[in-house]
């Protein structure tokens, strides 16, 4: 037995250095997938700014996954023009352009 007393465990159930990462997306039904990918956007800022670099890094690569089986479930899934590049130059154009009014 090593010292503190916990006998060493069995390589076929050894674990460390491994991640947790939840049910395999492309096993997540719809709604079980948009629940998921709404907790990870959710959490996201936390994790950024105060998670550790482990779970920063199994919270990219979960989002990873849950967007990817997003996109593949979804691949003509609408996108408004204002985000893409063209629509945001037009954007950035319009603002230009617009005068502004002291005092509002």
């Amino acid at each position: 037995m090593p010292p503190g007393g916990y006998p060493e465990p069995m390589d076929a159930h050894d674990e460390r250095g491994t991640t947790m990462t939840g049910v395999e997306p492309d096993r997540l039904d719809d709604q079980q997938l948009m629940k998921e990918l709404e907790t990870i956007h959710r959490t996201r800022h936390d994790t950024l700014l105060y998670g550790s670099n482990g779970a920063l890094r199994a919270h990219n690569d979960r989002m990873a996954q849950l967007e990817g089986e997003y996109l593949r479930r979804n691949p003509r899934r609408p996108v408004a023009a204002g985000r893409t590049r063209e629509g945001a130059r037009e954007r950035s154009a319009a603002n230009a352009t617009t005068p502004t009014t002291p005092g509002t």
